[in-house]
């Protein structure tokens, strides 16, 4: 029997292919703009239509839009959402009381799914139609999937003729062999994330960075303001044969290449070929790496592996975060007790950078923020607020960059990394942050002689 052949007898309407989900079950959606529409509506209709239909456990992550399941008026008491990284519509779910973040380093997600996690019931996520070999290609969003349906009980997927195919070297598809049953969706558009216009405060922390890029250095960016930013004074410069291993794929990378920046011409691994975790952006973007051989999506294991980071001479990381305190400990994914994001490949790529032969790990941050109150606060504080979570220790920061400029504090004695830090925070903080420093005996003013 021919793939065609098998592709027409697994093909269902949402409705039914929904019927596979039981009370109690665990069903996953995926990754990011891989979520699925047709078959979550289908299965919010059915919970509306059958209350029995209680106890189920979903599994995502930055989310790009709500499930359809989480607005039916019972949610919290019939289902919990589970996320792997947060983007703001997860963190409205856990304010909510709906949704929970699950802890992890992103780079071990596919080894979770195979060794760690109980129960995967149902998987149902979007994909690129399938291909004449019988494959359905994951889009942008590779990251673990290869593994999720590896442990899956069983897989649904839909299809969306506007997933790009994104190549890449293994895992970056499931083959219909694998799979239970075959949604055609209605097509929707891509989920865009727009690139959030660098400021002031961006462009003058990006200043201070680019400078210490060098010709041939691979880079690694996260999102936001900042490393856009990075991106924009990149494409001005005039340095050449970048090559890029991130776990986002995002526009700045996208502009950088245009602008002829990016070659990859120097790596030791994966020559030519722009590797990446999983991708958001502009529809640009999604065009771009549509069947597009010098972009190479890959499971996350490999991109974020930090042997295989370190292994790349001049590897450039680039990071943000919530707060860092006097002792030089970075919280990137919650905001006190507010979970913010996630801990995601931020401490592999902090590491893997240093590592590397020439290699720098930058973390950036604005000085200070202003509240919804009104009142001006500064990132840089004494100790992490309560509830803060370490993403990055004190022993693994290197360079700190702000507006006011940039400390590296790799051999800095506690006094030497507090009076460092304090630096660089806004100068209408530094007086107090000296003399918190002081009473927590991590400073003295003999310290200045």
């Amino acid at each position: 029997m021919d793939v065609q052949e098998r592709y027409r007898q697994k093909r269902t309407l949402a409705d039914e292919a929904v019927k596979l989900v039981r009370p109690g079950d665990w069903v996953d959606y995926g990754f990011a703009t891989g979520h699925p529409v047709a078959l979550d509506r289908a299965l919010a209709r059915r919970m509306a239509a059958e209350p029995e239909l209680t106890g189920l456990n979903f599994r995502g992550s930055i989310t790009m839009w709500q499930p359809e399941v989480t607005k039916l008026p019972d949610a919290a008491e019939r289902l919990t959402w589970n996320s792997w990284h947060c983007s703001g519509v997860d963190r409205a779910l856990i304010e909510a009381g709906v949704g929970y973040y699950t802890p992890l380093r992103y780079s071990e997600l596919p080894r979770l799914y195979r060794e760690n996690i109980r129960r995967v019931d149902v998987a149902m996520f979007q994909t690129a139609p399938m291909d004449r070999h019988g494959f359905f290609n994951f889009g942008p969003n590779t990251s673990h999937l290869a593994a999720l349906c590896q442990v899956a009980d069983k897989v649904i997927v839909e299809v969306n003729r506007n997933m790009p195919v994104c190549l890449g070297g293994h895992e970056t598809g499931v083959h219909i062999d694998q799979v239970d049953w075959v949604v055609e969706g209605d097509d929707p558009p891509m989920a865009c994330l727009p690139a959030p216009v660098p400021g002031p405060v961006d462009l003058a922390v990006a200043g201070l960075v680019v400078p210490e890029i060098r010709d041939g250095a691979c880079l690694q960016l996260g999102i936001g303001g900042m490393p856009g930013a990075v991106g924009s004074l990149i494409c001005q410069s005039d340095l050449k044969d970048l090559g890029v291993h991130t776990e986002m794929y995002v526009d700045a990378f996208l502009a950088m290449a245009e602008a002829g920046r990016i070659t990859c011409a120097r790596k030791a691994s994966d020559r030519g070929r722009q590797v990446y975790a999983f991708a958001i952006g502009s529809q640009r973007l999604y065009e771009y790496l549509d069947g597009n051989p010098a972009a190479m999506a890959a499971p996350v294991d490999y991109v974020n592996d930090i042997g295989r980071i370190s292994a790349i001479d001049d590897f450039v990381s680039i990071n943000s975060a919530v707060n860092v305190d006097l002792f030089g400990q970075v919280a990137s994914e919650t905001a006190g007790l507010r979970q913010i994001s996630g801990a995601g490949g931020q401490l592999d790529f902090v590491m893997g950078a240093y590592l590397s032969r020439g290699g720098k790990s930058f973390i950036c941050l604005p000085s200070t923020i202003t509240g919804r109150d009104g009142v001006v606060r500064s990132r840089i504080v004494p100790t992490l607020p309560t509830g803060a979570v370490v993403t990055a220790t004190r022993a693994n920061l290197q360079y700190l960059v702000t507006e006011y400029g940039m400390v590296n504090l790799k051999g800095a004695a506690a006094w030497q990394r507090a009076e460092a830090i304090i630096s660089v925070a806004h100068p209408d903080f530094r007086e107090e942050l000296t003399a918190q420093a002081e009473k927590m005996k991590i400073w003295r003013r003999s310290n200045r002689r």
